[in-house]
């Protein structure tokens, strides 16, 4: 089922988002979880429809989550300039993904730059797929991915650094839940150190959006994601996404529970 299939089969009534989660949209024993923060979006913004642009998102992965579902949202706080809202997906056992959105209007500004530029790579045309067709978690069939630096998961690299271009095989998921959705999609950034499958799990993840309407080429994104540090079965990476002119519209954090 693509995305905006799934998104379309949500039915919402008394401010209750509910829908079914297929198995393709699985990892492992829960649903991949750039699908469960896009849901907890998708509550928000259809809970409270006057909301400002989305500027920060917190992410809690608290359990799994798979079948039918339900997402509630509810008004934390809403200020001048910025609403605080919280969503969450549950199922009949209990709660999986709890957010809580920071969203913001536009202010006048002395300052205007992006610190960070997009790096010079290969473009997605000249790119190898990240993995092969059938490797990996189920949910991969919904992205098009390609490998544009660094190497290749459980490859026993000593990179931790990797950068893919990611588009949605739905060309037109085109939403900022979709791009939230696909914001989570590349391998943790140790992946390419292990040296066999071993079971991954992101407990937290912090977005920062620094444009008010994301939009690039191609449905093309250009992903980083470079990890910290490993230590204890956690790792801490810092994620990074832009345009594919090269604008910085996402720069987020995650720590992901490893068991290798």
């Amino acid at each position: 089922m693509t995305y905006s299939t799934l998104i379309d089969s949500a039915s919402f009534a008394d401010e209750r988002l509910s829908l079914t989660i297929p198995d393709d949209w699985m990892q492992g024993r829960t649903t991949y979880g750039g699908l469960s923060a896009a849901l907890c979006l998708e509550t928000a913004l259809r809970t409270f429809m006057d909301l400002p642009p989305l500027r920060s998102a917190t992410v809690a992965f608290i359990g799994p989550a798979g079948g039918p579902v339900e997402g509630r949202a509810r008004l934390l706080r809403r200020g001048k300039s910025v609403t605080y809202v919280e969503a969450e997906v549950a199922t009949e056992k209990g709660l999986a993904t709890r957010c809580v959105f920071a969203f913001g209007g536009a202010r006048d500004s002395a300052l205007d730059r992006t610190f960070t530029p997009a790096p010079t790579l290969p473009a997605p045309e000249e790119c190898d797929l990240l993995m092969p067709e059938g490797v990996g978690p189920v949910f991969r069939r919904h992205f098009d991915s390609r490998l544009a630096k660094g190497a290749r998961p459980v490859s026993g690299a000593n990179e931790h650094d990797i950068f893919v271009w990611v588009r949605h095989n739905d060309r037109s998921a085109e939403t900022l839940p979709a791009l939230l959705a696909l914001a989570d999609m590349p391998p943790p950034a140790v992946l390419p150190m292990f040296t066999a499958p071993a079971p991954i799990s992101t407990m937290t993840w912090m977005v920062n959006v620094l444009t008010d309407r994301p939009a690039t080429r191609d449905g093309w994104w250009l992903l980083q994601s470079r990890a910290d540090n490993a230590s204890q079965g956690y790792s801490s990476q810092d994620m990074l996404v832009w345009s594919r002119d090269g604008e910085l519209v996402i720069a987020g954090r995650q720590n992901v529970a490893i068991f290798f």
